[in-house]
């Protein structure tokens, strides 16, 4: 039987998450509810200016590791660049350990995405004790910026990232036999051009071959390996000219999946969420979670 909700309005979880399990246990309560409404609800005044502030602290810490990679700036600066890292990372693991403790279902959300970037940011860091190269991987953090389509209640924004990521999974098919084929004209012809030219004119060999015709291909044209006979720079010049048709194919197939995309699309998400499942995205408007069912309280602005 599923317990009622908490009148306090709520929040999202990380979009796709997996569906959750029959029994959702007792409802957030006390101070991992609040905790939960600061850390998780981007609609709200104090969701907003907490995600706002960790999105300050994320820029700053990746400022750190850019100007500590600088040698004269490191060895100046190097006692205060060591506490300032330390310092960013016992934040970052603060708020890590809140995110698992306010939630009713922690190791769900440790494997959402957002939970795996958030463990990356904080991770390096541990290991770099041991391997100190590993140190300049904190640049992971970028990643947490991807949260600012939340914070800033970009909707469209969001509507339009997850569009591209479906047109994307769509014509991924597609896209991959028009690569096999592409792969199959530049071995061909590459092959050709180490006939046509041969090792005297710097085609030494067909991987080298190969390689000025993928250059060629994707207009890219580097100029360390040319044609020197006719033959060879006639055939350079179909290759080029296939090189327009080679950028089009692709960009046409994302096109026309995105077109339909927009035919049926729905509704732009919000950042609200039901306390039982801890799905998010749910409609503004809507009196029941799409996905278990229960009860969800008004949806409050502010």
């Amino acid at each position: 039987m599923i317990s009622p909700p908490s009148t306090t309005t709520t929040k999202q979880a990380a979009p796709g998450a997996m569906a959750p399990p029959a029994d959702f246990g007792r409802p957030l309560q006390g101070w991992r509810l609040r905790a939960y409404t600061i850390i998780f609800e981007a609609d709200t005044r104090a969701g907003r200016l907490f995600d706002l502030s960790l999105m300050v602290a994320v820029l700053l810490s990746l400022l750190l590791v850019m100007l500590e990679s600088v040698a004269s700036f490191r060895l100046q600066h190097a006692a205060w660049l060591s506490w300032a890292e330390y310092a960013f990372t016992a934040l970052f693991t603060l708020e890590y350990v809140l995110r698992l403790a306010c939630v009713r279902r922690p190791l769900r959300y440790a494997s959402s995405f957002f939970g795996i970037v958030d463990l990356l940011a904080v991770l390096p860091i541990y290991l770099a004790f041991f391997f100190p190269e590993l140190y300049a991987l904190v640049d992971i953090r970028v990643l947490r910026l991807l949260r600012v389509f939340r914070i800033l209640k970009l909707n469209n924004y969001v509507t339009a990232y997850l569009g591209l990521g479906r047109a994307l999974r769509a014509s991924a098919s597609k896209i991959l036999v028009f690569l096999s084929a592409v792969l199959m004209i530049v071995l061909i012809m590459g092959t050709i051009m180490y006939v046509v030219e041969g090792p005297e004119n710097g085609y030494t060999s067909i991987p080298v071959s190969v390689y000025w015709a993928i250059s060629t291909v994707t207009t890219v044209g580097f100029g360390d390996i040319t044609p020197k006979t006719d033959l060879g720079r006639a055939i350079a010049s179909v290759m080029m000219l296939l090189g327009w048709g080679v950028l089009a194919v692709p960009t046409g197939i994302m096109t026309a999946e995105m077109a339909a995309q927009r035919i049926s699309e729905t509704p732009a998400p919000t950042t609200r969420t039901c306390h039982e499942c801890l799905r998010e995205g749910l409609q503004a408007d809507s009196h029941f979670c799409r996905h278990c069912g229960a009860p969800l309280p008004e949806y409050q602005r502010d």
